[in-house]
Formats: structure tokens, sequence, C-alpha cells
């Protein structure tokens, strides 16, 4: 597993695949439909071919007859992720699911365990044809010439991730993933969520961690929106400046996209203030967004898991909140307050319910783990799926114009009564690991 992602991350784009951007993909046996190109069981992946399985150890080519597309797929008992080498920018990807003589049951997570589709059943004999709308990105700062300019600094554990590579990776997952076909073309149209952020925002790659921002792209409408999770663990403002992080963004926002801001765990560990450069940079990054016609959003950093004496949350900010809220007031931008929807959030959990949202493992829960885990800043995939519902629930409440691009998956949320942790359903990926995020 290690190896093939180090092949990925030193990958050359050089290659002769790493501009082709229109990929079609037929799985299953040896019967290909026209204009495919054919993946079986034994497809792993290959840097000169430019895709293929990351291992293929467990995969079956299951062949019902019939259609050539449809009649044909590839299953497993375990997760299997499927790879191809992309440029940067914007996809829609299409993938057709199910058995045409038998049922299917399919999660669908891209790069760090975004979450695109959750829990798809298909009945006996029944197919499926899924749209997801993905983003992808490298490390490498371009004008808008295209020409490079420098890199994002990236941190060395960054450099084990799937993403920042120029290669897409779909995980498939559940009970009983059954993909017939996956057919991937650009996307230039929909709008980009730019979110940037620290270790509650980031793309997540390890269980048990996660944060809303990976959460967020199953409750968008695909082709219409798509999110770019731009966030790193343990990043203050100042730090995503320095590495580039914001400068790779400005490169790449377009008039009519939007950028997501939630800063302020970090920002107070080490040492500043709100009036040490927070608010001047916070207002410096509104103003550039709205001079490249993107549309700022400000987002205040949730509660940690920190209780008095009559269970109510005890605010361990400082008032980083509070100079947001200021902000988006004077610069009337939007405001998401997921500090004060994440206090009535875990209130209702309670100081002991509020743990199945948090990080808390018994020791040996996770591979290389000897001790328990007690996180009551990080959050496990219950936690950060209510937390990425509460800031949907904020985008519907305001009347965002990114309303109108809510899927039908969002069916409402009441902050005072959250979904129940017994009945979320999360099929864990094969990336484990118990290290806590920078910055904790």
């Amino acid at each position: 597993m290690k190896n093939w992602i180090g092949i990925i991350v030193i990958f050359i784009c050089s290659s002769m695949f790493s501009q082709q951007t229109n990929f079609k993909f037929d799985f299953g046996g040896s019967r290909t439909q026209d204009g495919f190109i054919s993946i079986t069981e034994y497809s792993e992946f290959n840097r000169k071919v430019g895709y293929g399985f990351m291992d293929i150890s467990g995969l079956k080519s299951i062949d019902r007859g019939g259609n050539a597309l449809t009649g044909d797929y590839i299953t497993s008992d375990k997760p299997f992720y499927f790879s191809v080498i992309i440029p940067e920018g914007n996809y829609d990807i299409k993938l057709n699911l199910g058995d045409s003589k038998g049922t299917s049951q399919t999660t669908v997570r891209v790069e760090n365990r975004r979450l695109m589709l959750d829990d798809v059943k298909t009945k006996e004999g029944e197919m499926v044809e899924k749209l997801i709308t993905v983003h992808i990105k490298d490390s490498i700062l371009r004008n808008q010439d295209g020409v490079e300019i420098g890199v994002v600094k990236l941190k060395p554990r960054e450099r084990r991730y799937l993403h920042w590579d120029n290669v897409l990776t779909i995980e498939f997952n559940d009970k009983a993933p059954k993909v017939c076909a996956i057919t991937i073309q650009p996307n230039k149209t929909a709008k980009t969520i730019y979110l940037t952020g620290d270790s509650t925002v980031v793309d997540a790659q390890y269980e048990p961690w996660a944060s809303w921002g990976q959460m967020l792209p199953c409750f968008f409408v695909p082709e219409e929106v798509v999110i770019a999770n731009y966030a790193e663990s343990g990043e203050t403002l100042k730090a995503f400046e320095d590495r580039h992080r914001i400068d790779k963004i400005w490169n790449k926002i377009q008039p009519g996209d939007y950028l997501f801001i939630q800063f302020g765990h970090n920002d107070q560990k080490y040492g500043n203030s709100t009036k040490s450069g927070y608010k001047k940079r916070l207002q410096e990054w509104i103003n550039k967004a709205k001079q490249l016609g993107a549309i700022p959003v400000l987002v205040t950093s949730m509660n940690r898991r920190v209780f008095d004496k009559n269970n109510k949350i005890v605010n361990t900010l400082d008032d980083f909140p509070d100079a947001m809220r200021e902000i988006a007031k004077e610069e009337n931008i939007y405001l998401i307050d997921l500090n004060a929807m994440s206090k009535t959030l875990f209130e209702a959990l309670g100081p002991e319910n509020s743990k199945k949202a948090f990080v808390y493992y018994p020791a040996n829960s996770y591979p290389n783990q000897p001790d328990a885990l007690a996180d009551d800043t990080h959050f496990n995939t219950y936690g950060a799926y209510e937390l990425a519902k509460c800031v949907i629930k904020s985008i519907v409440g305001q009347k965002l114009p990114l309303a109108k691009f809510i899927s039908k998956k969002y069916k409402g949320f009441d902050l005072n009564k959250p979904d129940t942790f017994e009945n979320f359903h999360w099929p864990e990926s094969v990336f484990m690991e118990s290290l806590k995020p920078d910055g904790n």
C-alpha cells in the first residue's frame, strides 16, 4: 500500500497520460463495451498506463451476461481503490453500479475519504447511474497563462495523502460494492467552494479522524457545485499564507466561486490574538476574494468539548468567534456561525454522548494504538457529519445562493435533536492511524 502511494507522489507529469482528461472504463471480465477501456480484476495501477487499482488482492470480476457494459462488474469483500492520472481541475464522474442478477450496496468516496455517495443500495437486477463532481488539485502554483511560478509548501505527512498528486482516487466501500463502469469528463461550469481552515475542516485521510469539510460534497447537487478542500491540520491564517496555500486558491478561483474561511483554533494556541494580525488578514482575504469576483463566507470555529458543572459548553476560543462575527457584520458578508451551532449541538448530546462525536476510543481500537484516544477538539466521522449538516442548515436558513444546489439528501436538521450515533452509516476505509493531527 505504501509503495503504491510513493509511486503516485513521485509521478512525473510528463507521462503520456498526464494531459488526458476524458476516460471511459468498463469494469468486469473479458467483454468490453465499444469505446471503453477494459478494467479487470488484474488491472493493477501502473504509472506508465495511467490507471488501475491500488491493490488487486480480493478483487473479483463477475460476468452475468447480456449488456457488455452493465452485464459484468468488479466487486470485493473489502474496500477497493481505483486511480487515474489526470490534470488538476473539476470533473464529472458517472458511475454505473448494480448487479443484473443480484443486489448491491455501495458507498463512494474520493481522495482522502471525501464522501460523495452514501449507502447506495440496488434491488435484485437493478442498475443505477450516479453522478459525482470532484475537484482534483496538485501542489504547483501557476499564473493565469499556466506557467509554473512556485509550489505549495507541503508538510511531510501531506506527501502520503491521496490528494495534491494529479491522481484521482475513487474508493468503493460497503457490504456489496459492485462497479460496472466509470466515465470521466471535465466540468468547466460548476461553482467551486474553496475551503480554507485547519484540522477541523481538512480532508482527513485516516480513520478515525474526520472533519466537516470532507462530508460536505454529498449534500450538494453534482455538476452544479464542487467542493475544493484546501484546509490542512495545524494551520493558522498566517501559516496558510506562508505555505502559499491561499496563493494556490487566488490563482484558481473564478468569479461566482466561494471562499469559506474557518480559522481560530491554532491562531489562538500559537499565541496570536485577534489584534495581532488575525483580523487584518481576514480583511485582506475578504477584499481579495471580492476583487476576484468570488464570494467570501466566514465560518466561526466550532467549540471544543469542554463542559461546565451545569453541562453547558465553555468557550475556550477567547474572542476569535466574536472577531469573525464583527468582521462579517462590518463587511456585510455571509457568516456561518458554527461556533454557536456546535454549542447547541454538543449540549443536546450532553457530556457523555458527545464523546461519540469526538475521537474517543479505547486502546487498541486501531492499529498501533496502545493508548486510549481522548480528544476534545477533533471529530470522528459521525461528529464530522453532524457538523457538516450544521453548515448546510446555515446555508439553507440564510438563503445563500448556494441553497438552491443543496441535494435532496438534506432533510433538515434540528440542533437539539442530533442524529443517533447508532444509526450513522460509515464503513471504514483501509487507511487507519492513531497519530493525532498537527496542532492538537
